[in-house]
């Protein structure tokens, strides 16, 4: 609102405005406009400094308060045109100064007294004029309800007026004979005050006044359930009393005839019955552009169009959005009708009961309509014929109950939408609603938190969609309970919803739940497919393929599928590959909370299937994958039905990668659920893959797991072999000291036990632990033992490749040559092409320190040949800087360059602390060779560094050595003497031969 005549004029309905002069006054921030909102909502009184203070910081104003106010007044007085005479000061506050016609809520206050006035005298035309002129002044509620809790309470009762003012016109209207054309006001304020009975009301009337009875009975229903929800009441006497006479047709609600020259026959309305259009629609532009292109502009377009989805993915609102835009294209209605096919509470709407409300839309008599649905039908359909309207069937629960709504003609369009893909409604074009893009998730919430809010916390505003799985009814649900709790941040509601057991009573605000909304998907199908639901929250897995759900439901594999088909079409479950189903994260957390102490029992026997498919398909693969690993016995379980496809080493490697995170979760649930029996051959299969894919970190949390229940089961045999999984975890990651106690306990237990396998193993496992950690004859000495112990070829082949590493690391590179090459020829013919690649690097080491490059190119040729970055990528980075030594030693520098920089990046991302020191001091010494001495520091410096902290003596003794090279070629020789003595001290008490010791 613009000021005239240099008048400063003020308007608090809605977000605060000042004009003066024809312009818009900046007042300041938001401490200024909340002092004269609250000064202005009293206009006339003195409003005490206290009072301000509570208005400007609600329940935590600063220490200064109360100078932050004067100095505020002082601002608003400087910015405001004759500012001192309209904010005066008067003990012991302050005081607003102004007419009538400066102040909206004056004039609001005015018109509405006058509006009375007109009514008491019988004018009532001339006192809807003047309601309407009050209420034009309201746009929107006070401070935009931004305003705090003090000016809010302010806010709340007069928005009381502005409801009570706008409940008066419309019963003047309904009381001038207006009917139809109150329906679309009415539902929007209801839409906005839903427990208003006066408003209800006043539908009512209306709906049945425009010969919509059946509506205004259904409009009864729906506010019967909402206040016995939400209040615990029924509807009140005067509500029930009409609600009475429309069901007895009485004679007392026909309405007058509205108003106007009888001799003008009034023009025809159009029936538009499309809810209102939400104004923060947001995202779903594909969806939209592919319903207006299967619609088309023509008369060949689609005349059925479909959208199914799961609860809560936005249907609705989607088809009514569209509708909108489309409503043009049918002038002659367009027509919105609820199914119930999954409402609460109610049956889903009967074909003849859906079709007569429909007629009575369209103005047909109630004497008019049969009472037969296949009368109705045909009348329905002669009724539309030459006609163009979209009708918008929501909520529908099958093709049996559209199907008899469809118009004969073309020239018609019909949205569905339904919660499942009704597959036999011929004709139909099908259009699958999903949750939201993220970009399209953090538009909604920006749009309905606001940009100020969302920008504040944008990492918390990502995290929130995700954890609302990007489904628009949560994003909603989320964003409304935020602007309830104008005192919450975004991350205090994230970590509120961070808790899976509480995630869906978190997604609840009025009327509308997350799990209100599943619930009614999963009540509307029978006792079998909810238990099979109810399971498939058991899964260890994130995606779930027939058999692992037919050994979880206990069923041959055609029924599993038939179900898992039955759960995707009403859209329990999603597909994003052929034969693998997935719960989205909030569906899967309503069927975790199906659990309870009735369906203990069921859910424990279920998991003891899972858990033992998993065993049975695992040991299979691994089996496949690595034919030579020892031979453990496999504790009997329940049979599995059918097993996958693990015929050969790529089916086998392919499966154990797509189940890589159910297996690991099975592991974890069968340590929590006491299953004991499968933990552990399950936790070793799962580890062999997870050892291939350097998966260390996961690796041992695993063993750790196993070991656990070993030890809790008793079984010594179990306990060994986890022990030595977790040894091999600690070597992995650098604990070495963990790694010696948790294998000296492995060796305790094999030579109790008299287990000579057990015994070799650790034997090789505290060799090489020890050698490492410095004591490199002691570790030779043990894998000698390990090598003269061990049967399994597998298992001798990789004895033989830590041997030679430790003879390389003492300068015994005969020694180590031969250990190498025993161990090559040992896994040569075992099928694992993965398990060569450590022994063909020990191989070209020991040949690079007998000074034979050639014979080393061959060896790392071939492991280049056999490993990729999926298998065991630490190794593929050290055979990648020995193939930089090589090229460099045989004078092929152009390659060299390309080895480095690939074995650097490969160790740094995906490999383990001690391969990291292993693979920098290589390309530290080559660097070092080609003069780039700055660079070598760095390298062995960050060599040395890893070393020092993973204990690893024989790496910092290299790193240290080259180091002082360095040094002494950068001319820092102070330096060069202390990184030389440190060296040689290390390398002496190791007991390395001196030609070696030295990096180049």
């Amino acid at each position: 609102m613009e000021a005239t005549g240099g008048q400063v004029h003020f308007c608090v309905l809605g977000v605060l405005e000042v004009w003066a002069d024809g312009r818009r006054l900046r007042i300041g921030g938001a401490i200024q406009e909340r002092i004269l909102v609250t000064l202005l909502l009293e206009p006339g009184r003195v409003v005490p400094v206290s009072r301000l203070v509570e208005a400007a910081w609600d329940e935590e104003p600063p220490a200064t308060a109360v100078h932050q106010i004067r100095k505020a007044v002082t601002d608003l007085r400087r910015r405001i045109p004759g500012g001192s005479t309209l904010i005066v000061t008067e003990r012991p506050g302050y005081r607003a100064v102004v007419d009538g016609d400066q102040l909206d809520l004056s004039r609001f206050t005015r018109l509405v007294a006058q509006a009375r006035q007109e009514l008491a005298a019988g004018v009532p035309a001339q006192a809807a004029e003047l309601l309407r002129g009050a209420l034009d002044l309201w746009r929107g509620p006070v401070m935009g309800g931004q305003g705090g809790d003090t000016v809010g309470a302010v806010g709340t009762a007069l928005e009381e007026r502005r409801l009570a003012a706008a409940e008066q016109l419309l019963q003047i209207r309904l009381d001038q004979g207006e009917s139809g054309e109150l329906i679309g006001d009415l539902r929007e304020l209801i839409a906005d005050h839903p427990l208003r009975e006066t408003l209800r009301g006043q539908l009512m009337l209306a709906l049945y006044r425009s010969g919509r009875a059946a509506e205004s009975l259904e409009e009864f229903g729906r506010v019967r359930s909402l206040l016995a929800e939400e209040l615990g009441i029924d509807p009140g006497p005067r509500l029930t009393r009409l609600y009475e006479a429309i069901l007895h047709d009485s004679e007392e609600l026909a309405g007058p005839a509205p108003a106007g020259p009888a001799a003008v026959p009034a023009p025809a309305v159009t029936p538009s019955t499309l809810p209102y259009d939400l104004t923060d629609f947001t995202g779903r532009g594909s969806e939209l552009d592919r319903l207006t292109e299967l619609v088309g502009g023509g008369r060949d377009g689609a005349r059925i169009v479909a959208l199914d989805g799961m609860g809560g993915c936005g249907k609705t609102s989607l088809a009514v959005h569209a509708a909108h835009r489309l409503a043009e294209r049918y002038p002659d209605g367009q027509l919105c009708f609820d199914l119930r096919g999954y409402s609460p509470g109610e049956e889903p709407l009967q074909p003849a009961a859906a079709l007569g409300a429909l007629l009575r839309t369209l103005g047909v008599p109630d004497q008019r309509i049969p009472e037969d649905e296949s009368g109705r039908a045909a009348l329905w359909r002669a009724t539309l014929a030459g006609r163009r309207v979209l009708l918008l069937l929501d909520n529908a629960l099958d093709s049996a109950q559209v199907r008899p709504l469809l118009p004969a003609s073309r020239d018609c369009l019909v949205l569905v939408t339904s919660r499942a893909r009704l597959v036999d409604l011929d004709g139909a074009e099908w259009i699958s609603v999903g949750t939201m893009p993220p970009a399209d998730s953090r538009a909604l919430l920006t749009e309905t938190l606001g940009g100020q809010r969302t920008g504040a916390e944008p990492e918390a505003v990502d995290t929130l969609a995700e954890l609302c799985g990007h489904l628009p009814l949560a994003l909603r649900i989320a964003s409304a309970r935020l602007r309830n709790r104008s005192r919450w941040t975004v991350r205090y509601l994230v970590d509120r919803l961070g808790d899976e057991a509480r995630r869906l009573g978190e997604l609840s605000s009025g009327e509308r739940s997350v799990a209100a909304t599943i619930q009614l998907s999963y009540q509307a199908m029978d006792a079998a497919h909810r238990t099979a639901f109810r399971l498939l929250g058991l899964h260890p897995g994130t995606e779930v393929d027939a058999r692992s759900a037919a050994a979880l439901f206990g069923l041959d594999l055609q029924d599993t599928e038939d179900i898992l088909e039955r759960l995707l079409d009403v859209h329990l479950v999603q597909q994003q590959q052929l034969g693998w189903y997935t719960l989205h994260d909030l569906v899967r957390n309503f069927a975790q909370s199906l659990r309870t102490d009735d369906t203990r029992d069921a859910d424990h026997a279920a998991t003891g299937r899972i858990l033992d498919y998993y065993v049975a398909a695992s040991e299979q693969a691994c089996t496949v994958l690595f034919p030579r690993r020892a031979r453990r016995p496999v504790p009997g379980g329940a049979p599995v039905t059918e097993l996958p496809p693990l015929g050969d080493p790529d089916q086998a490697r392919d499966w154990l990668a797509q189940e890589d995170t159910a297996l690991r979760h099975a592991v974890a649930l069968a340590h929590e659920h006491g299953f004991d029996r499968q933990t552990v051959p399950l936790a070793r299969n799962v580890m062999f893959f997870l050892n291939l894919r350097s998966s260390f970190d996961e690796y041992e949390r695993i063993a750790q797991l196993a070991v656990d229940s070993a030890r809790r089961r008793g079984v010594e045999q179990d306990l060994r072999t986890g022990l030595s999984n977790l040894t091999s975890a600690h070597w992995k990651l650098g604990r070495f000291r963990a790694g010696l106690a948790s294998a000296q306990e492995a060796l305790d237990l094999a030579r109790a036990g008299g287990d000579v396998h057990g015994e070799a193993v650790s034997l090789d496992q505290l060799g090489l632990l020890n050698a490492f950690l410095g004591e490199l004859e002691e570790g030779r000495r043990q894998l000698v033992r390990s090598v003269e112990l061990h049967e399994n070829p597998m298992r001798k082949a990789m004895a033989l490749t830590n041997l030679s590493t430790v003879h390389s690391c003492l300068g015994w590179f005969r020694e180590a040559a031969e250990a190498a090459a025993q161990a090559v020829a040992l896994h040569g013919s075992d099928g694992e092409r993965s398990n060569q690649i450590p022994a063909l690097n020990d191989l070209a080491i020991a040949r690079l320190g007998l000074g034979e490059p050639r014979p080393a190119a061959v060896s790392l040729s071939l492991a280049l040949s056999l490993g990729d970055e999926a298998s065991i990528p630490e190794d593929l980075a050290l055979t990648l800087a020995l193939s930089a030594d090589t090229e460099q030693r045989l004078g092929r520098h152009a390659l060299v360059a390309g080895y480095e920089e690939r074995a650097l990046d490969l160790v740094r991302t995906r490999g383990t602390t001690l391969r990291r020191c292993e693979v920098e001091n290589i390309v530290g010494r080559l660097r070092r060779h080609r003069g780039a001495y700055a660079q070598a520091m760095e390298l062995h410096r960050s060599a040395a560094g890893w070393a020092r902290s993973i204990e690893c003596r024989v790496e910092l003794a290299r790193a240290l050595d080259g180091m002082a090279h360095a040094a002494a070629a950068l001319g820092d020789a102070a330096a060069a003497r202390e990184y030389r003595t440190d060296a040689d001290e290390l390398f002496a008490a190791m007991g390395v031969l001196a030609a070696p010791r030295k990096a180049g």
